[in-house]
């Protein structure tokens, strides 16, 4: 060690990772909890350097204060922050790659797996990244484009040039997970691939890529300790986040937090509705993801077809049902079927948002059959409908789909059209069989199992049966119909569109650019009731000291069973052991409140699971404690939900729990209960009654079915629209090369082919040829991709080459004695630039 640091000029390391040679893999510094992990970096590098003195390889240095921890890999990356520390295997890798990862740019792409220009250009550019010692990239590539075929090309190069030897692919459903688990299977047979849906764990261990939804990882991950974990923080390589947006961050970002490889996030969304929340989780400028190509850069391309709208104006599924309006026999139906006994009422109008949620009417739903058929594109010389998804409302929905399908056309004997959602536990087997072409189901009507990411190029109609109000998830649902399909309708007869009939208005609403509101994941019970304590303990004073000991209490209680060893408490560590000691919730200050509910409260506890309707009546008395103090407006409406509780719990009188509370649940149904009630009153009222509310039955809206003549306005085409947000330079280079090609004959362009001298009014000409055509757009646009630097001679003669008999003739003078003689022109001759 340094004389400065040391006399003795020695130092004790705190630990030491050997590996089986007898070299150092990693050092660890550690220093105590109440200092930061940063002070030990220095210290840690001045080992290192007596390591890699002494025994000719440089360890990866760790540096930890227990709760924070680094790793500092300096012949690669900076310092970065990871969950734990390395295994040996994990460390060995690392060390290997020093040596002998190859340049990037060197591996060429696999053909066999990607053979567009733009997936190469996506490899390239994430590559590029890599090289340059980013860990993070975001492809933005429309539906249909071979994301996962891109992103398994990746892999295979990666692997190739020693970068990368396990990999995670995640997915949010089963469907997209069994779907990518094939396309592995199918261009990578050589690699061991395990799907984690449907394996244990300790199958995953050893395979090369491991495929699964967030779901599963997380709860792997979530369900065991530090000493079961199979899944260490290093133990993958690369991680590929299919359908990367904001919400899967919000709810799984802990995740991509634990593990420590290279990143890389694929969407569909156009760049410009990707949240910036995503770009700053890639650590990239919002509205530049590393690649982009887009649905109408590919539609130009020919690599997707384009949709067809088809508007199917239904009266009831855009107005909603008026008893007014209906026959005098319909009339009959309608109050048999709406008029509340009860109130004494009949509404005037069933609301549009009803229709297809609990009332479906089956006059609306065989029309709307009949239109598919009839209209729909066919295959088999126009004798049977191509591959269709009815994007149904619900699964009552979709069932009643299918039983107005079976009864009007029972010559197809059930198989034609079936239902495919998550409430069938075989729905991926019929999934399955309407991906293959010959094979029955042809309509598939889907809640939301179809909307993302499935590849069925077959499909030529969508059916919105129900609305949509996200421009995201409209544009994705449309992009289950863009995939080419070669000789669909007969030899050399290929797929050139697909038909959405819109019986919902969706194209209305997309034509006004409506701006979506920013959804915010709904927090769980448990942390809604947490939070809500947390408030009520700082509200009560001295005159509810006991009910505010209680609270406190309970608050200590949860927070001192969460799991130390749980992934993603060991986050939060050091706050968690603070506040495991008891007498710390005496003295919260604002600054412990806001740490609390940023930090400790959506973590998980190890308390006894309750039901849920016992926790929802403790969150409605905290609330109601709240409007008491508070003076709030909400109170009585928080009272009255708490009498309707106790006027339902009334009528299971017969139940020998409930028959001993009566009293209680009389009482507090009154007026004089509530005069003057008290927070310490609620308390007492919810610990008695909390185990009983259970015991009430959910009231859930009934299913009316109806047979109301629906009215229908002409059916018409309309465009649809189609959003493309954002600017491909990707794409605009390659319309400007295509355009400058074009116009080789050009006088100007010719003199540069033939290597001849332009004048001024030639460099103007070329200059108004370009900037003045649409397909260049401007002088400002070509600047913006090209730089303001460019020579326009030099780069379109690039494009264009030169004539061969010119290429000739200056290859001769280049020859001439003048150039292999003269010191004097040596001298001033420089290539590229004089000559």
């Amino acid at each position: 060690m340094p004389l400065d640091r040391n006399p003795s000029g020695k130092g004790r390391i705190d630990y030491v990772l050997w590996g089986d040679n007898g070299n150092p893999l990693a050092l660890v510094e550690t220093k105590r909890t109440k200092k930061t992990a940063e002070i030990g970096q220095q210290q840690a590098k001045l080992y290192a350097d007596c390591l890699e003195q002494k025994f000719g390889q440089r360890p990866l240095i760790f540096y930890s204060n227990g709760y924070q921890t680094y790793l500092w890999d300096d012949y690669t990356y900076p310092p970065r922050e990871i969950q734990g520390f390395l295994k040996k295997d994990e460390l060995e890798r690392l060390i290997f790659r020093r040596k002998n990862r190859k340049k990037l740019h060197l591996v060429p792409v696999n053909n066999d797996i990607v053979n567009r220009s733009y997936q190469t250009e996506a490899i390239r550019q994430i590559t590029e990244a890599f090289s340059q010692n980013i860990r993070k990239a975001l492809l933005v590539m429309a539906t249909g484009t071979g994301k996962t075929r891109t992103s398994i090309a990746l892999i295979d190069l990666l692997k190739r040039a020693n970068w990368v030897n396990r990999v995670l692919f995640l997915a949010d459903r089963e469907a997209l997970v069994t779907q990518a688990f094939r396309a592995f299977k199918s261009h990578l047979p050589q690699a061991n691939i395990i799907d984690l849906t449907k394996s244990k764990t300790s199958q995953a261990i050893t395979a090369n890529i491991v495929v699964s939804t967030y779901p599963t990882m997380f709860n792997r991950l979530n369900d065991m300790g530090d000493k079961e974990r199979m899944f260490g923080v290093g133990h993958f390589d690369l991680i590929i986040v299919d359908e990367a947006h904001r919400s899967i961050y919000q709810k799984y970002q802990t995740l991509f937090d634990y593990f420590d490889g290279l990143l890389v996030g694929l969407t569909a969304t156009p760049r410009n509705e990707v949240h910036r929340d995503t770009y700053r989780i890639f650590e990239l400028e919002s509205g530049v993801p590393t690649f982009a190509y887009e649905l109408d850069d590919a539609i130009k391309d020919g690599y997707l077809v384009p949709p067809q709208g088809i508007n199917v104006p239904f009266k009831f599924l855009r107005t909603g049902v008026k008893y007014t309006e209906l026959s005098p026999e319909e009339q009959e139906e309608y109050e048999a079927k709406f008029y509340d006994e009860e109130k004494d009422t009949l509404p005037n109008k069933i609301d549009s948002t009803a229709l297809n949620r609990w009332l479906f009417n089956e006059n609306s739903i065989d029309q709307a059959l009949e239109i598919l058929m009839e209209f729909g594109l066919k295959v088999e010389g126009g004798d049977k409908l191509g591959k269709t998804i009815i994007f149904a409302r619900n699964h009552e929905h979709a069932e009643f789909i299918v039983q107005r399908f079976n009864k009007n056309y029972r010559h197809y004997k059930g198989h034609f059209a079936r239902v495919i959602d998550s409430h069938d536990p075989y729905a991926q087997s019929t999934f399955d069989d309407f991906s293959e072409s010959q094979k029955q189901p042809t309509i598939a009507v889907s809640v939301d199992m179809l909307d993302t990411g499935v590849d069925v190029p077959e499909i030529l109609n969508l059916v919105f049966f129900k609305p949509v109000f996200s421009t995201v998830k409209f544009n994705q649902m449309i992009g289950r119909g863009t995939r080419l399909c070669p000789d669909l309708f007969g030899i050399g007869d290929d797929k050139r569109e697909f038909l959405i009939f819109d019986l919902c208005g969706n194209f209305e609403y997309f034509e006004q650019q409506v701006t979506e509101k920013e959804q915010k994941p709904r927090k769980s019970l448990t942390t809604r009731l947490f939070k809500a304590r947390l408030v009520l303990s700082q509200q009560l004073n001295q005159d509810n000291k006991t009910l505010q000991e209680y609270i406190l209490d309970n608050l200590h209680e949860h927070i001192s069973s969460m799991e130390k060893e749980n992934f993603l408490v060991r986050r939060q560590l050091n706050i968690v052991e603070e506040f495991t000691d008891r007498k710390r919730w005496n003295r919260l200050n604002s600054q412990d409140l806001n740490l609390i509910n940023n930090s400790l409260a959506t973590l998980p506890n190890g308390l006894p699971t309750e039901k849920r309707l016992s926790k929802e009546f403790d969150l409605l008395c905290t609330q109601l404690q709240l409007a008491i103090l508070e003076q709030s407006s909400n109170f009585i409406r928080l009272r009255d939900k708490v009498r309707d509780i106790l006027h339902g719990l009334e009528s299971k009188r017969e139940i020998p729990m409930v028959k001993a509370k009566l009293p209680l649940i009389e009482e507090v149904q009154g007026e004089n209960w509530w005069t003057d009630v008290t927070p310490a009153m609620v308390e007492t009222l919810r610990r008695q009654l909390r185990d009983l509310v259970p015991l009430l039955d959910r009231q859930q809206q009934q299913i009316v079915y109806t047979n109301f003549i629906d009215e229908l306005e002409d059916i018409s085409k309309q465009d649809v629209p189609t959003h493309q947000t954002g600017f491909s330079p990707y794409q605009y280079k390659k319309k400007v090369e295509t355009y400058i090609c074009n116009n080789e004959n050009h006088l100007a362009i010719a003199k540069l082919k033939r290597n001849l001298t332009l004048t001024e009014s030639d460099l103007e000409s070329i200059e108004e040829m370009l900037f003045n055509s649409p397909e260049i757009e401007s002088r400002e646009r070509f600047e913006e991709v090209y730089g303001k630097n460019i020579n326009l001679k030099l780069f379109i003669r690039k494009l264009v080459g030169l004539e061969r008999s010119a290429a000739k003739q200056t290859f001769s003078r280049y020859l001439q004695p003048r150039f292999r003689t003269s010191k004097s022109s040596i001298k001033y001759y420089k290539p590229g630039v004089n000559n």
